[in-house]
């Protein structure tokens, strides 16, 4: 590969993203403050409250909406919602490889009876509405694919509507007053490291994970008990001990974001896909990976070779 085509940072790919330098370099002043400390330390539940405050504003949520955080990362949250939070029905839009890992998922739950609608990889696929299902599991941005989901249904007061968001969070603009959970990993749009999850409340899923664990004959792990999960959220800490500077570096990202607007950060995405997607369709001997444009992910390209 010729030299100047060889990314200046080798960290350049769609994994996780790069973490500014200058964001480790501002976790490096913190000194003796906050790494190696108890996160439920003043100093450091300052942080957690700095970032959850800064994602409500960033995504202009409503103001009864909550924003919990615990450890582990999106791929945990598919058995914690599956115990805590699905009453008995899910149905799931599958696009992917992830999206079928959390159909999969909740498919190992003996008590559940999940259904999918599934379309092959390199297609997009809309959430709706389904009759007879308390749960409708969809998907933002698909990683494994670069397809994005362009449009939520309306769901009624009996049924939640969760997103996966991991790697479109940030990037791909949602009414939130049509989402009820909302999760995400924080390596990618965010900028920061793994193992840790955001999952952002409506009131109607509060009720749904309280309700579901007061069902004396459902075991759930103490760990993944939303209600431990809501409840330390609300004093800015999360039930055990997270890595803090993964928080930290989040919460770089977020005033970072904050700094320009979703709009703004929007535009910036678009932008970059456009270039991606414009280089692939000038060659003749590459394509875009998903045919329908507007399913095309403004978060990660997919470019494949031949026609």
């Amino acid at each position: 590969v010729p030299k100047e085509l060889i990314p200046s940072d080798p960290r350049f790919g769609v994994g996780p993203s790069l973490i500014p330098i200058e964001a480790v370099e501002n976790l490096a002043k913190t000194g003796t403050e906050l790494l190696g400390t108890s996160h439920r330390k003043e100093k450091v539940r300052k942080v957690v409250q700095e970032m959850q405050e800064g994602l409500k504003t960033y995504f202009k949520l409503p103001a009864d909406y909550e924003v919990v955080i615990g450890n582990g990362g999106a791929t945990m949250l598919w058995d914690m919602i599956g115990l805590g939070m699905i009453e008995k029905s899910p149905y799931h839009f599958v696009c992917g490889e992830f999206s079928d890992k959390w159909f999969r998922a909740n498919k190992n739950i003996p008590w559940l009876n999940p259904e999918a609608k599934k379309v092959e990889f390199g297609e997009g696929i809309n959430p709706e509405a389904k009759s007879g299902y308390d749960f409708i599991a969809c998907t933002l941005n698909e990683t494994s694919t670069g397809v994005m989901l362009t449009e939520l249904p309306d769901v009624d007061k009996n049924t939640i509507l969760s997103i996966d968001a991991t790697s479109g969070a940030g990037q791909i603009k949602i009414d939130f007053k049509k989402s009820d959970l909302y999760y995400f990993s924080p390596q990618k749009v965010f900028a920061s490291e793994g193992g840790f999850y955001v999952a952002i409340f409506s009131p109607k899923a509060v009720e749904r994970a309280q309700k579901i664990q007061k069902d004396a004959g459902r075991f759930i792990p103490e760990s993944f008990k939303w209600s431990h999960a809501i409840e330390n959220s609300r004093q800015n800490q999360t039930y055990n001990t997270p890595a803090i500077s993964t928080i930290f570096l989040l919460n770089e990202q977020v005033k970072l974001m904050n700094k320009l607007g979703e709009d703004k950060v929007i535009q910036e995405a678009k932008k970059k896909a456009e270039l991606m997607y414009g280089w692939a369709e000038k060659k003749s001997y590459l394509n875009p990976f998903i045919k329908e444009a507007k399913f095309r992910s403004q978060a990660d390209a997919a470019i494949v070779t031949g026609k």
